[in-house]
C-alpha cells in the first residue's frame, strides 16, 4: 500500500445552497445547509485515503469544539492525524460557502491566527517513509520545511499551488510536481494567457507544470510540448473541493506509478465523479468507481 503525507490546512466548512450567488447586498435564504471538513491539504488527504492509501495528514487545529470535529470526520475517513499539531486555547480554521444551482461557488475562508507557523515540531517526523509528499499554499513554512527534507530523501513532492496573498514561487521551485491552478497560476507569473502563464512557470522549475482548468480539464508540460486532457463531462451538483480532490487523487497515482497522461486522466476523473454529489468530501469515489468510470468513458 502506497504511504502519503499531506501538509497543509483543514478548515470545517459551512456550506450554504442557492439558486444564484448574490451580487448586492441584502438578505438571502439558503435552501439547503451542510457543515463538512474541508481545507485543501486535508481534502486531498481523504480523497487518497478513500482511494485505498495509507495517508497521515500533517497540518494545525485548535483544541476547540471545531477542531475536534475536523480531526474527527478525518479520522472516520482512514486518515491518521497523530502527527497534526493542536494548539491550546485556540481556535481553528474555517469557512463559509456559497453553492449556486450549477454548483459554482463562492469562500470565504478564514485561516486562524490562533494556529502558528512555526515548525520546529515537524522536526521529530520521519518523512523517509512516504512514497510522496504533498503541500498546499496556506502554511508556506510547513510546506517548504517538509519539501526540504522530501528533496533530501528524493521522494516526489506536488504542490497545491493555489491563489494565496503570498508568492509561492519557492514552494514552485523546490516541488517535483506543481499543479496550479487557473488563478494561482496566472498571479504567478502575472500573465493573462494561460498556456504562455504554464510556459514561464516551467521556467521556474525542474520540476513539471500543470493547470486545472475546471470542467476544460487539465494542461501540463511534457518535456518541450504541452499536452492537454479535457477532462470528462458530468452532471455537476457541486463543485466545492474539486480541485482539492484533483490532488489527492494525483498523489495516489504518482505513489502507484501511474505514467504522467495517466496520473492527470486518473486525477479528473476522480474529481469530475465528486463534482456529482454535493459537499466537499460525500462525493469522492472509490477505486472500484473510478476504475468503472474510466471503463465507460474509454
Amino acid at each position: 500500500m502506497s504511504k502519503i503525507a499531506c501538509i497543509g490546512i483543514a478548515v470545517q466548512d459551512r456550506i450554504y445552497y442557492v439558486d444564484e450567488i448574490p451580487k448586492v447586498n441584502g438578505k438571502f435564504v439558503a435552501n439547503q445547509y451542510k457543515e463538512i471538513g474541508g481545507g485543501p491539504a486535508a481534502t486531498a488527504a481523504v480523497t487518497a485515503a478513500k482511494l485505498g492509501a495509507n495517508v497521515d495528514f500533517i497540518g494545525r487545529v485548535g483544541d476547540d469544539e471545531v477542531g475536534k470535529t475536523i480531526l474527527t470526520e478525518l479520522n472516520n475517513y482512514g486518515v491518521n492525524t497523530k502527527l497534526t499539531k493542536v494548539y491550546s486555547n485556540a481556535k481553528s480554521s474555517q469557512s463559509a460557502i456559497i453553492v449556486d444551482k450549477h454548483g459554482e461557488r463562492l469562500i470565504i475562508n478564514y485561516p486562524s491566527s490562533d494556529l502558528l507557523y512555526e515548525t520546529n515540531w515537524l522536526h521529530n517526523i520521519d518523512f523517509s517513509s512516504y512514497d510522496v509528499i504533498l503541500a498546499d499554499v496556506r502554511w508556506p513554512q510547513g510546506a517548504e520545511y517538509c519539501f526540504q527534507e522530501a528533496k533530501k530523501l528524493n521522494i516526489p513532492t506536488i504542490l497545491d499551488a493555489d491563489l494565496t496573498p503570498q508568492d509561492i514561487s519557492p514552494l514552485v521551485r523546490l516541488s517535483s510536481h506543481a499543479a496550479f491552478s487557473e488563478p494561482g497560476l496566472l498571479k504567478m507569473v502575472n500573465e493573462n494567457d494561460v498556456k504562455l502563464a504554464l510556459q514561464k512557470a516551467d521556467i521556474c522549475t525542474d520540476g513539471k507544470v500543470y493547470v486545472t482548468l475546471g470542467d476544460k480539464g487539465c494542461l501540463w508540460i511534457e518535456g518541450e510540448n504541452q499536452h492537454w486532457n479535457k477532462g470528462f463531462k458530468v452532471e455537476v451538483v457541486d463543485t466545492t473541493g474539486a480541485g482539492d480532490v484533483f490532488h489527492g487523487a494525483f498523489a495516489f497515482a504518482l505513489a502507484n506509478g501511474y505514467l504522467t497522461d495517466k496520473i492527470v486522466e486518473f486525477a479528473c476523473a476522480v474529481a469530475a465523479l465528486k463534482c456529482t454529489k454535493a459537499g466537499g468530501r460525500a462525493g469522492i469515489p472509490s477505486m472500484n468507481q473510478v476504475n468503472e468510470f474510466l471503463t465507460k468513458h474509454k
